[in-house]
């Protein structure tokens, strides 16, 4: 990547050529050698995409429009990110001086982004490749077409997984990514009790055990059910020396009304404990820097401290400092580093979520033949209505199995 001098260089030659600016510019500060790269992590992505789709008999694997874009031609996605910028340099609206830093801090933004979006899909696509060796099979969705975007999922006012599983004599496992997120509303009402989904922590994957099908729970704190389990993925080499905005609630000032709200109140707990300090000195630090900047390491440590799920992962494609693996491990999150694109290295994460795996409530079977379904559906019916009793019909069938 190159310095806002070199982008504004870069402009001017492009300008200079008389080629296509975007493509140009591109070319000129991304280079060559990062965007094979990129197409290399695509291509591993999509190879594991088929061998899952193949394996659980998905007709269909969706994702938002911007990683589906990217994804499909990463030189082109880029280009698009550079159309109203070049539009304006063309009528004279940018000089190149502008041109350069905005266009280059767009493309930055859109390559980190959608990578760390490809690592995270490539961990959970890993995940439950490891997983189907157990023999699971598919629960939900029941039309075979996983979604790894969550657009729209929402407008009906609750938070569905993105995909159930079953495994035969354990249980049942429900994974949701990239949630909370904010319900569709219609009134003040609506939104006020939306709020706390605008504003909270967003961790990569949650996993329940069970069938879930919702993990709403507005008056909760914080407002969704407690996960079993929480992962978070990580693509760069040095992404625990990164720093970012925590945003949501700390990202102003609040009112004594609105911190005291219980939500809040755990919030601040959650990041006081994280910073090694009181909650009265968290509100104030964020009050006082409207908002407040966390290196990635701390940033998991509060997902871990606002959530309490009862094991969290921190999956990284490049080895831990023994430094921060230490770290990490004081709060009680398992770190599996030095994964790369190497699938079985997350047969642990596998091995750990299978233990959260719970029986449903109610089973489903898939019978081919119909006359056995229609005898199954008969005695659900003599259960249901007591003219037979379950230890009556054990009794049957352990009798003719014994003759």
């Amino acid at each position: 990547m190159t310095s806002n001098e070199e982008a504004i260089e870069c402009t001017r030659k492009c300008i200079e050529r008389g080629e296509d600016i975007s493509l140009c510019f591109i070319n000129c500060v991304i280079g060559d050698e990062l965007l094979f790269e990129a197409r290399k992590w695509i291509d591993v992505f999509k190879d594991l995409t088929v061998k899952v789709s193949k394996l659980y008999g998905f007709t269909n694997v969706l994702f938002s429009r911007e990683f589906g874009s990217f994804i499909r031609d990463p030189r082109l996605h880029l280009r698009k990110k550079l159309f109203i910028y070049t539009h304006d340099l063309r009528r004279g609206r940018l000089k190149p001086e502008d041109y350069g830093p905005r266009a280059a801090a767009a493309l930055r933004t859109s390559l980190r982004t959608n990578l760390r979006t490809l690592y995270q899909n490539w961990a959970f696509m890993g995940i439950i490749y490891n997983l189907y060796r157990d023999g699971v099979y598919v629960v939900y969705p029941e039309y075979k077409v996983l979604s790894l975007e969550r657009s729209g999922k929402q407008r009906l006012r609750w938070i569905p997984p993105n995909l159930v599983l079953d495994i035969p004599g354990i249980g049942s496992l429900s994974f949701f990514i990239e949630v909370p997120r904010p319900l569709a509303w219609e009134d003040s009402s609506d939104l006020r009790e939306s709020w706390k989904l605008y504003t909270a922590l967003r961790p990569d994957i949650m996993v329940y055990g069970g069938r879930v099908m919702d993990i709403v729970d507005i008056n909760s704190n914080p407002p969704i059910k407690k996960p079993d389990i929480i992962i978070e993925c990580k693509e760069l080499i040095d992404w625990y020396a990164r720093i970012r905005d925590v945003r949501g609630p700390l990202a102003k000032p609040l009112t004594a009304e609105e911190w005291r709200n219980l939500w809040i109140q755990g919030l601040w707990d959650g990041l006081a404990d994280v910073l090694g300090v009181t909650r009265r000195e968290a509100i104030e630090e964020v009050k006082k820097r409207k908002g407040i900047r966390l290196n990635e390491v701390k940033i998991v440590e509060l997902y871990r401290s606002v959530y309490n799920p009862k094991e969290m992962i921190l999956i990284s494609k490049y080895g831990v400092p023994n430094g921060i693996r230490r770290q990490l491990e004081g709060h009680d999150i398992i770190v599996i580093d030095n994964v790369g694109f190497d699938i079985d290295a997350l047969s642990e994460v596998a091995d750990r979520i299978k233990k959260y795996a719970r029986h449903p409530d109610e089973y489903i079977f898939k019978i081919r033949d119909h006359e056995v379904a229609e005898l199954i559906h008969r005695i659900i019916e003599l259960l249901d209505s007591g003219r037979i009793s379950l230890n009556e019909l054990k009794y049957l069938i352990e009798s003719y199995i014994s003759t």
